[in-house]
């Protein structure tokens, strides 16, 4: 895992009095924004359709600039766009090799990781398809791979599980924990009102007027704007007493979890209460919910790093809650909706037409932001 840049204090990026339109003369999409992302922030974007969430979160992303205000903070940044355009002259594994190289990996670490990414969302079998003959599931798989492989500070999601099917989108979900508990961002916008309801810190919504509108959530370890945090707790608390929570995790050959441990004020937090070798090699690690995240950084900061399996509450069978499987054979082209929710919103209409954003000069999507 790369070592984060910024403390715990620290902005990873500022938007002041940010505005956007375009043309000189055209209406305001977003007018006098402000929003702070700091490091382990979890932070959803909400709004009717056509208000500017995707706006917002390119601008967020780095990858627009703001027609008003201003924006500080050069974390690096991945990107997940809601359409992911599958039509690129690569093997999925070329493009993640390439991409890897954009983030500042190596040649041996970008195949490493796209290798471990892939497997972890259900697609290494795909990794040598071209990619205009992939599933529109499969391509958005490869657009979280190479989000996900670089390790960024801060991952921009904007409706980023639309396609995938059950297991990969409980592995997003896990894959947003273990950023935000290592000490990076995640800001997403998701067609699903309790996607990671139980773990936001700050829901903001974009007004009708432009403006933003935020309030904390239960993870409440951000603050935007005039607003001022509450004491953080973990992403899995309650405003009740703490749950209590398992963590599953596979760690390296040889290697032992911390073992419960107690300081004067009570249980390490970085050490969990009970601990459980499974038959499969991997180990129980059972604490309360308000502790989870910083026995979840330690595990992570490791060198080499744990994986973790999954987070659940005791009593429950896993993190997140049951969905429809859904079919991934289906080429992306065809117009098949390939596993989206059939419960989700009407398509949002386009926003206003704007100038295309500049890319890399080999690939139009997936690069860093620097």
């Amino acid at each position: 895992m790369r070592q984060h840049r910024y403390g715990t204090g620290e902005a990873l990026r500022t938007l002041t009095g940010v505005g956007r339109r375009y043309g000189r003369r055209g209406a305001w999409v977003l007018r006098e924004v402000d929003l702070t992302v700091r490091p382990g922030a979890l932070i959803r974007i909400e709004g009717a359709n056509g208000t500017g969430k995707s706006t917002l979160l390119r601008l967020v992303a780095g990858l627009d600039a703001p027609s008003a205000g201003r924006i500080t903070g050069r974390p690096r940044t991945a990107y997940v766009p809601e359409r992911f355009p599958a039509q690129l002259p690569f093997t999925a594994r070329g493009y993640l090799l390439h991409l890897g190289r954009v983030h500042g990996l190596g040649s041996e670490a970008a195949a490493r990781r796209s290798q471990q990414w892939m497997e972890r969302l259900g697609a290494a079998p795909y990794l040598d398809t071209p990619m205009p003959e992939l599933s529109k599931g499969s391509s958005q798989k490869v657009a979280l791979a190479q989000a996900l492989l670089g390790d960024p500070e801060l991952l921009v999601l904007d409706e980023a599980w639309t396609g995938l099917d059950t297991a990969a989108r409980a592995e997003l979900d896990l894959a947003v924990h273990e950023r935000t508990a290592s000490g990076g961002a995640v800001v997403y916008v998701d067609h699903d009102p309790l996607r990671l309801a139980d773990r936001v810190d700050l829901r903001c919504a974009v007004t009708v007027t432009g403006g933003l509108d935020c309030r904390t959530g239960p993870g409440s370890s951000a603050s935007s704007g005039a607003a001022s945090p509450p004491p953080a707790t973990s992403a899995l608390a309650t405003t009740s007493a703490p749950a209590t929570v398992t963590v599953e995790v596979a760690g390296p050959p040889g290697a032992v979890p911390p073992t419960p441990q107690a300081v004067a004020s009570g249980p390490d937090p970085r050490t969990p209460d009970h601990t459980a070798r499974t038959p499969e090699g991997t180990w129980l690690l059972t604490l309360t919910a308000d502790r989870s995240d910083a026995l979840l950084r330690t595990l992570l900061t490791a060198e080499p790093p744990w994986h973790v399996v999954r987070v659940s509450r005791v009593g429950e069978d896993a993190s997140v809650g049951e969905e429809t499987p859904v079919d991934e054979e289906t080429p992306a082209g065809d117009g098949t909706p390939s596993g989206e929710d059939a419960s989700a919103e009407p398509a949002e209409p386009a926003e206003p037409a704007e100038p295309a954003v500049p890319a890399e000069p080999t690939v139009p999507v997936g690069r860093t932001a620097r």
